[in-house]
C-alpha cells in the first residue's frame, strides 16, 4: 500500500486538519494508518509516550487516531531560540542551538533521522499520512525542504493537494503549485480538496469543472468551513477561535507574550461556555478580569522584559485577584531567574521576577521532560512537562489563596481540577466535562467531512 503526502498550496491552507481527517476515515475504512511530519518549526510542543518531543499537530492527529505517540512522528523540531537562532529537536531531544542559516547549509545532516523514523513507521503502518508545510514549491526553498519534496520523492507517495479558498486565488494557487512540481510528483497527484468554503456549496459548481476539465486536475472534495477550536498549532490559528459567551459568568485573561507556547493548555477554557477568555497583548486595564493567566514562554526571560517594557508587569504585580502560572508563566513568579549557561538568552544573565514566589529560578542544561500523573492543588490529574527551569523548593506547583502556579501543561484538561479552580471564582460555575467535549467535537467535525471527500479515490490511488 502507498503512502500519502499532504501539500498545502499555500500557508496555512488546512494541510494539519485535513491530514488527521483522511487518516481517521481511512482507519475506518479499515487501513491501519499513522501520521507523520519529516520537520516541523513550532513552540508548541507535547510529551510522547516515551518521553521525547514533538509538535503539537503530530500529538494531536496521532491522539485523534489512537496509535502510541513517539518522536518517530515528528522527527525534526524547530523552536524559537535566542536571537537568529532555533532550537533543533532531532528524535524528540534537543540537540543544538543552531542560527537558522547554519541549520540550512546542514540540513543534509538531518534526513537520516528522517529516514530512520519514517522507515519504523513504513513497517509497522500500512499507510504513513505525511503532513506537509507550508507550499511544496517555494522554489528558492525546494532543495532545503523535508517535509514535502523530499518525503514525496524519496518514498514516491501520492499526494492531496489542498487549496484554502477563503484567502482567495484559489485556481491560481492549484494551477501554480501542480504546474511547479517535479515531473515525477504531478505523476503522484490523487487531486486537490478545496478548503474552507463559506456559503452554498453549488456556486463552486463551475470551479470544480474548471478546475478538472481545464487544470485536468481531479477535485477530491469541496468542504465547508467549520470553527473548530482544537489542536492549536501556531497563534494565527489561536487568534482565529470562536467563543459564545452568551452565558459566560467569570473572565479570564490570557496575557498573550511574544513568545508565548502551548496554546493548547487554553482549549478547554475556549470550549467552556461558563469563561469568557480574552487574550491580553498590550498594557490595558485588568480590573475585568476575574483571574489573569501567564502562559508558557518558549523564551522566559525575553518576555519577562517584554513585560516590563509595555506595562503589563507593573499592573500583574498590583492585580489584587488570583493569577495563574503555567511553566514558563510558573516561572516568571519567582522573585529572581538565573540563566546562567545562556540556555535562553545571548550571554548568561539573570532577572527580576514578579516576586510572587520566595524562591529563586534557575535554568539547568538538561530539559526535563516527563508525562504522566501528578498530585497538585489536592487534585490528582494527568499532564506533562517541558522546561529547563528548576526551583529547589517549589519542583512542581506553587499555591496559595491568590497566587498559584505549576510546570505541568494540559492541567485544564483535568476535569476536577478546572472546577475546583473556577468554582472558587464563582460559585455558579457550571462543572464542564472538556474531554467528552473534545471526542464528541473531533467525531462531529470528522462526519460532517466524511462524506464530502472522495475517500473511493484516494483509496484506489494508494492500493495501486
Amino acid at each position: 500500500m502507498k503512502n500519502i503526502s499532504i501539500f498545502g498550496t499555500s500557508s496555512d491552507a488546512g494541510k494539519s486538519t485535513i491530514t488527521f481527517v483522511i487518516a481517521k476515515i481511512l482507519q475506518d475504512m479499515g487501513v491501519k494508518v499513522v501520521p507523520f511530519k519529516a520537520q516541523n518549526v513550532s513552540n508548541n510542543a507535547f510529551v510522547c509516550d516515551d518521553y521525547s518531543e514533538i509538535a503539537v499537530a503530530q500529538y494531536f492527529q496521532a491522539s485523534v487516531l489512537g496509535v502510541e505517540t513517539s518522536y518517530h512522528l515528528n522527527p525534526v523540531l524547530l523552536k524559537s531560540g535566542r536571537g537568529s537562532s532555533a532550537s533543533l529537536i532531532v528524535e524528540g531531544k534537543v540537540v543544538a542551538s543552531k542560527d537558522v542559516l547554519e541549520y540550512y547549509k546542514d540540513l543534509d545532516t538531518l534526513k537520516p533521522a528522517v529516514d530512520r523514523c519514517f522507515d519504523y513507521l513504513d513497517e509497522k503502518y500500512e499507510c504513513v499520512v505525511c503532513e506537509g508545510a507550508g507550499s511544496p514549491v517555494e522554489l528558492n526553498l525546494m532543495d532545503k525542504d523535508l517535509s514535502n519534496i523530499y518525503v514525496a520523492s524519496k518514498y514516491n507517495t501520492k499526494i492531496v493537494l489542498v487549496a484554502d479558498i477563503e484567502k482567495g486565488g484559489v485556481f491560481a494557487s492549484i494551477y501554480g503549485v501542480y504546474h511547479l512540481l517535479p515531473e515525477q510528483l504531478r505523476k503522484n497527484v490523487v487531486g486537490v480538496i478545496v478548503n474552507k468554503f463559506r456559503g452554498d456549496m453549488s456556486l463552486f459548481d463551475e470551479g470544480i469543472r474548471i478546475i478538472e476539465e481545464q487544470f485536468k486536475i481531479p477535485v477530491l472534495g469541496v468542504l465547508p468551513y467549520i470553527p473548530f477550536n482544537l489542536g492549536f498549532e501556531d497563534s494565527q490559528s489561536l487568534k482565529n477561535y470562536t467563543q459564545d459567551v452568551s452565558c459566560a459568568i467569570i473572565k479570564v485573561g490570557v496575557v498573550f507574550y511574544p513568545y508565548m507556547s502551548n496554546y493548547n493548555d487554553f482549549e478547554p477554557l475556549i470550549a467552556d461556555e461558563n469563561i469568557d477568555l480574552e487574550f491580553i497583548e498590550s498594557n490595558i486595564s485588568l480590573e475585568n478580569f476575574d483571574m489573569i493567566i501567564l502562559p508558557g514562554s518558549k523564551l522566559v526571560i525575553k518576555d519577562l522584559k517584554w513585560l516590563k517594557k509595555n506595562g503589563l508587569f507593573d499592573k500583574i504585580k498590583n492585580y489584587k485577584k488570583p493569577i495563574f502560572g503555567i511553566c514558563g508563566g510558573y516561572e516568571m513568579m519567582f522573585e529572581n531567574l538565573y540563566d546562567g549557561y545562556a540556555l535562553e538568552n545571548e550571554e548568561s544573565c539573570q532577572e527580576e521576577g514578579l516576586g510572587f514566589i520566595d524562591d529563586v529560578l534557575v535554568f539547568e542544561q538538561k530539559k526535563i521532560l516527563h508525562k504522566g500523573e501528578y498530585n497538585i492543588f489536592e487534585c490528582d490529574i494527568t499532564g506533562f512537562e517541558i522546561h529547563h527551569g528548576k526551583s529547589e523548593k517549589y519542583p512542581i506547583s506553587y499555591e496559595s489563596v491568590r497566587i498559584n502556579g505549576t510546570f505541568i501543561h494540559a492541567i485544564f484538561d483535568n476535569d476536577n481540577l478546572r472546577n475546583k479552580i473556577f468554582k472558587t471564582l464563582n460559585t455558579d460555575y457550571k462543572e464542564f466535562d472538556f474531554n467528552n467535549f473534545k471526542q464528541t467535537t473531533i467525531n462531529n467535525f470528522i462526519s460532517k467531512l466524511r462524506d464530502k471527500i472522495d475517500m473511493n479515490k484516494i483509496l484506489e490511488a494508494i492500493n495501486e
